[in-house]
């Protein structure tokens, strides 16, 4: 049985789409990028911010150091507000807690951003802890940000742990520590993306995911 669960937290616990893809519009907009679409900015949820703006949008290394303090400066005052949790997700976290499982999130957002929306929400009695990027840029990747959180929390052994969420970015993460890995659809990943990332298993919902991880407690 696995002891501990890692969510990622956008796209798997809240779907922040309004928020996120007016703050990367008006940061694109910064730099002459006009994006009357928004939904054509949902690239931008989940990944490091740093790195999509050079992906998607073409900025340089030091463009996207601007875009990102553009964004930022939206998305604390109004963005972060402009979120919803999944419909199920409450609910399934008290189940899981009162299961056994220790509850963690590990998300590329930053880590006091994070900390904001699980607040905002009132998740935070659910989790042990949640592990998020830090300022300086040094631990944005996935991977570094559970290795962040076993370190901070112990946890020596990753095969007692599972990462979940919606894009190939926490699959791979996990699969670069030694970690099981759950993909979720609900979110803004493909089941194509995850599977070619090497996801163990894949839930469909947020009831299944819930099914499955009540399933293997001993």
């Amino acid at each position: 049985m696995k002891k501990y669960l890692l969510f990622d937290l956008d796209g798997t616990l809240t779907d922040p789409e309004e928020g996120i893809t007016k703050a990367v519009q008006l940061a694109l907009a910064h730099f002459g990028i006009q994006v009357e679409d928004r939904t054509s900015l949902r690239p931008f949820i989940g990944p490091p911010l740093w790195d999509q703006f050079q992906e998607y949008a073409g900025l340089s290394a030091e463009q996207s150091d601007e875009a990102v303090k553009v964004f930022r400066q939206y998305y604390l005052e109004k963005g972060v507000y402009e979120n919803r949790e999944y419909d199920g997700i409450r609910q399934m976290l008290g189940a899981l807690k009162c299961a056994g499982y220790r509850l963690y999130v590990a998300t590329s957002k930053p880590e006091t951003t994070a900390g904001i929306v699980m607040k905002y929400f009132g998740f935070t009695d659910y989790f042990a802890y949640v592990a998020g990027a830090d300022l300086e840029g040094t631990r944005v990747r996935k991977a570094d940000v559970i290795r962040y959180l076993l370190e901070k929390e112990g946890i020596a052994d990753p095969g007692e742990a599972v990462m979940i969420g919606d894009r190939k970015h926490d699959v791979l993460g996990a699969k670069e520590v030694g970690m099981d890995s759950i993909g979720v659809l609900y979110g803004y990943g493909s089941r194509e993306e995850l599977e070619e990332a090497g996801a163990g298993r894949i839930a469909a919902s947020v009831e299944e995911l819930e099914e499955y991880l009540l399933s293997q407690v001993d």
